[in-house]
């Protein structure tokens, strides 16, 4: 129970800091990623704020034997960069420079009733069963040719 209460409560405080930032507005986002127009660098200012206020506490977990609230910690166990990563990479970016959108101030927009917001998180979602229905697909079977008959 105590772990539900904490995600929620965090959650909360993370929808509040996007709208207190102005993340939610996707014009905002856009006017970040307009680096040869007019630029607008609050967003960065927010990432530097999130990164000081993170790293800190980051630092003190990691040192930590376990966690609070669960019996172990889940770090990220891959660490090489591959066609998966970049191509997802990729896609994020480009959706989030379309859409000025990212998952969480999305989700945070929808709660508010902003219609653009709730075409995104349909399209995150549908892209998202898309990506594990071809995951999940089999191996693809090897097709008898004429050439492999002859070969053996």
């Amino acid at each position: 129970m105590m772990r539900t209460i904490s995600a929620f409560a965090l959650g909360a405080l993370f929808a509040v800091g996007l709208v207190v930032s102005g993340m939610t507005r996707p014009n905002n986002v856009v006017a970040f990623l307009d680096i040869t127009g007019a630029w607008d660098p609050r967003l960065a200012v927010v990432m530097v704020g999130a990164i000081a206020t993170y790293l800190p506490i980051y630092l003190w977990v990691r040192r930590r034997s376990s966690p609070v609230l669960a019996p172990a910690f889940q770090w990220p166990s891959k660490s090489v960069i591959d066609l998966q990563l970049l191509g997802g990479s990729a896609a994020f970016g480009v959706g989030w420079g379309l859409s000025g959108f990212c998952p969480g101030p999305a989700l945070v927009a929808v709660a508010a009733g902003a219609p653009s917001a709730l075409w995104f998180v349909v399209g995150f979602g549908g892209g998202m069963v898309l990506f594990e229905a071809w995951k999940a697909r089999p191996a693809a079977v090897p097709r008898i040719t004429q050439t492999s008959l002859v070969d053996g």
